[in-house]
């Protein structure tokens, strides 16, 4: 389709709420998206420079632009969502549904049983849930069992059947967890009243329940019926002790919907509680991979129309914690402190806690993500101009004085390399300079590799402050590398990251993923170094022990070393060994140096 074709169809789009759809010139769907003003929003994808690379790909792929005007945003916000489940566009985030959450079902019948079900069938029973643990299905189902006695057999108990006597009580009745109303033991008002009961406790709220089992207590009581009164008084408890584990708020905090988010480069997650009487009823993280770049405020918004369609929520108030635009309908609220705030963190600790489990599983069932996952946020961290695949750290701190070395380790996809591990013994600068030896390493590390042809790094870390930094841009500046690899500083105290040309360090967070790399890079560069520079010392002290033996000289050394490789075999060399290398009046000696 040409470019003026697509101009047409921008300027006759209307300036209302809708949904529009992206084509390409083969007519399959790319992109599905909301505007409160379809016009601009629609404009806006060709008006300017797109930084993202998919969002650019997408633009010049669009072909065809189509779109639904709605009455409001709300209307828009739940077509974009039902849409985009039954097209799965490639460049929308996708939201799948899930069938399969357990519900617990309170059966149309004369008797309603009450069960656990994960098919919802539209016979007039009533469902609650979807609960997104069976754990919790079966704790609301046992706590209901302990409290009311109903009927478990799925007979048809008609009144003409009972009347007719066409059932028995069975086990159960006996048991005293049913009344018996296939034999006409209990009337239908009398279950009835005890299903209202248990839709209230469904819902969250005790009060109702509490208040009535106190009351029938009270009532036993008066009538000299202890042991009646005993076992409402059992109930009374279990209930308080199942409402004080679950209450974690103000009971008056009820229909309230809860969400949070937290996203790095790659996801998001969004965390949904919903509330009920003070007590969380449902707890559900959503995870959503990003396609376009999209920010929070985009993904809450999609994220809060899915899982309130998904859990078929009424709650007319949410907690959010920033504003969002899902209809005038709901209200809205952003806590900053109290009751209200409480449950808003608790709900973003779990969307972290999730975040971190995903992160673990990742690691294990697919690296490939985990490690693009890291690369992505690094990049983002740091401020790179690219992922930071390859990266190189130098030290040469706290090796001073005699025999000075630097070390230079390389991490590729963000773990350590170690065939590429490089040594190097300080040769230009005399005395213990740390500004000049990192200049020289530095310069020779790059020299070679481009005189090479071996591939640069992405990021080059520097172990130190400014002073190192600008040492380190010196040799970049002389190979003509300044700008071509991005290239940082970390200072010990306080992990600050150094910037050519910023006065001003970058503090990452202390628990960020990247700043854990960057550290483990300093202290990997620092030991390798240090290992370096002991096994150097030692094997300087061993030669000049060998000097010292009396009668041997320099030659002698030369030839022992030459033979034997080091001091320490020569110290451990056998007799005829060492007349071998230098005949037998020198091989006493030094034999007899080592084992008198």
């Amino acid at each position: 389709m040409s470019n003026t074709s697509l101009e047409i169809q921008l300027k006759t789009l209307p300036n209302q709420p809708g949904v529009y759809q992206y084509f390409d010139s083969d007519g399959k769907i790319l992109y599905i998206g909301k505007a409160k003003n379809l016009k601009k929003r629609v404009s806006s994808y060709f008006n300017k420079q797109h930084d993202y690379g998919k969002t650019r790909v997408l633009v010049k792929k669009i072909a065809t632009i189509k779109h639904i005007v709605v009455d409001t945003e709300t209307d828009a916000l739940l077509l974009e969502n039902n849409l985009i489940k039954k097209y799965q566009p490639r460049y929308n985030v996708m939201l799948k549904d899930d069938k399969s959450y357990p519900w617990i079902c309170i059966k149309n019948e004369r008797f309603p049983r009450v069960f656990s079900t994960r098919r919802v069938i539209k016979d007039g029973s009533e469902y609650f849930g979807p609960y997104t643990s069976m754990k919790t299905v079966s704790t609301l189902l046992n706590l209901i069992k302990g409290l009311f006695q109903l009927r478990t057999c799925n007979y048809d108990l008609s009144q003409e059947k009972i009347d007719a006597n066409k059932y028995k009580v069975c086990l159960e009745y006996h048991l005293g967890n049913c009344k018996g109303a296939c034999e006409g033991y209990e009337t239908e008002t009398e279950y009835h009243a005890n299903i209202d009961a248990i839709k209230e406790i469904l819902k969250g709220n005790f009060k109702d329940s509490l208040s009535q089992f106190k009351q029938q207590m009270k009532d036993y009581a008066e009538d000299m019926q202890f042991e009646e009164a005993q076992k409402i008084k059992e109930k009374i408890e279990v209930l308080e002790n199942y409402q004080s584990k679950s209450t974690i708020v103000n009971p008056k905090i009820s229909n309230v919907d809860v969400f949070s988010i937290v996203s790095d480069e790659s996801y998001g997650y969004i965390n949904f509680l919903q509330l009920s009487y003070g007590s969380i009823i449902r707890s559900h993280t959503l995870e959503i991979k990003k396609k376009l770049q999209e920010t929070d405020v985009e993904l809450l918004e999609l994220a809060i129309t899915e899982l309130r369609q998904r859990f078929n929520s009424k709650s007319k108030e949410i907690y959010v914690p920033f504003k969002v635009n899902i209809g005038e309908h709901i209200k809205t609220t952003i806590p900053k402190l109290g009751d209200k705030k409480h449950i808003l963190d608790l709900s973003l600790r779990n969307a972290k806690y999730y975040r971190m489990e995903r992160f673990k599983q990742v690691k294990i069932t697919d690296p490939d993500r985990h490690v693009n996952r890291i690369m992505a946020q690094m990049k983002a961290d740091l401020r790179l101009s690219e992922e930071p695949r390859h990266i190189e750290c130098f030290d040469n701190s706290n090796i001073q004085g005699t025999n000075p070395v630097a070390a230079c380790v390389v991490f590729k996809d963000g773990k350590p390399s170690k065939k590429d591990y490089r040594h190097f013994n300080i040769k230009t600068v005399e005395g213990p300079d740390d500004f000049a030896s990192m200049e020289e390493v530095v310069f020779r590390r790059y020299k070679r590799l481009l005189d090479e042809d071996q591939p640069l790094p992405q990021l080059i870390v520097i172990d130190g402050g400014k002073g190192q930094l600008s040492s380190a841009l010196k040799s970049l500046d002389v190979l003509g590398l300044r700008g071509k690899i991005a290239i940082i500083g970390i200072a010990k105290r306080l992990e600050e990251l150094f910037y050519p040309d910023d006065p001003i360090p970058l503090y990452l967070d202390k628990k960020s993923e990247t700043l854990k790399i960057i550290q483990q890079l300093r202290n990997e560069a620092h030991r390798f170094g240090i290992e370096h520079h002991r096994n150097k010392r030692s094997k300087s002290a061993l030669n000049t022990e060998l000097e010292t033996i009396p009668g041997i000289g320099e030659k002698t050394v030369v030839e022992l070393l030459k033979t034997f490789k080091s001091a320490r075999r020569v110290s451990n060399a056998k007799l005829d060994e060492l007349e071998d290398a230098v005949g037998k009046s020198k091989a006493d000696k030094i034999y007899n140096y080592y084992h008198n």
